[in-house]
């Protein structure tokens, strides 16, 4: 079985399409600085990192996670058992679409790394392959859904929080303006100094202010991290 370990988790996930990244860490560690959660809910949610991130971060908090892909909603529902905050956690099988439309709770804290590479470019028939693949493209969650989604269910003081690629920024932000949905912090992220910018993280809410921005930077130099890195995820991996 392939075991991701952290600090103070494990993290099965040899069911999962979509393996454990760079991209799910940096979010989990990064979402809500300012403000501690009690009803979290993360939206595709994987092998469940960032949602067992989330509740190694915020002691009191309540989290509910969604997963679409039967496999995935297994192992998450598994890797949260397995957990020691196991009684605040629970994940639901289901699409976000269908979880929105029938759900009436509100949420402080919403958290996703959404799928967003486009179904168009898939080409490989391999059952694994077309898995991993529905992981990742919009079909399954475009963004007009997530952020309308989100609407419905955020609090009026709540946060949304997501990674999305930074070449998608100012469509995504465009779709969340609708919804009434702004930034107040926004980090960039890049891999070494001389690489171009790669994501973005977003913080969003139902207010417009200043806007926090940051880039950070992952590496030096090959497995050499900056010490902004280090210090964004020394809680949670081993050798850091």
């Amino acid at each position: 079985m392939s075991i991701f370990k952290f600090k103070e988790f494990e993290v099965a996930q040899d069911r999962c399409a979509q393996k454990i990244g760079t991209d799910g860490v940096l979010l989990g560690a990064w979402a809500s600085q300012d403000k501690n959660p009690y009803s979290i809910l993360d939206i595709g949610t994987g092998t469940g990192v960032i949602s067992l991130m989330l509740a190694q971060r915020f002691h009191s908090a309540q989290i509910e996670a969604i997963e679409l892909d039967e496999d995935a909603y297994e192992q998450a529902a598994n890797n949260f058992e397995n957990a020691a905050w196991s009684d605040r956690m629970f994940c639901f099988h289901a699409s976000f679409q269908e979880f929105f439309e029938e759900v009436e709770d509100t949420y402080d804290l919403i958290i996703s790394n959404p799928p967003f590479f486009d179904s168009s470019s898939i080409k490989n028939d391999s059952s694994i392959e077309r898995n991993r693949e529905q992981a990742r493209f919009d079909d399954a969650l475009p963004f007009e859904e997530l952020l309308y989604g989100v609407y419905k269910l955020l609090d009026d003081d709540g946060i949304f929080s997501c990674i999305i690629p930074y070449d998608r920024e100012n469509h995504f932000l465009k779709i969340a303006a609708h919804y009434k949905l702004f930034p107040s912090r926004i980090t960039h992220v890049k891999g070494t100094d001389s690489s171009p910018i790669k994501r973005s993280l977003l913080e969003l809410r139902f207010r417009e202010s200043d806007i926090q921005h940051k880039v950070i930077t992952i590496e030096i130099s090959r497995h050499k991290y900056t010490e902004d890195y280090i210090n964004l995820v020394k809680d949670f991996y081993l050798k850091m």
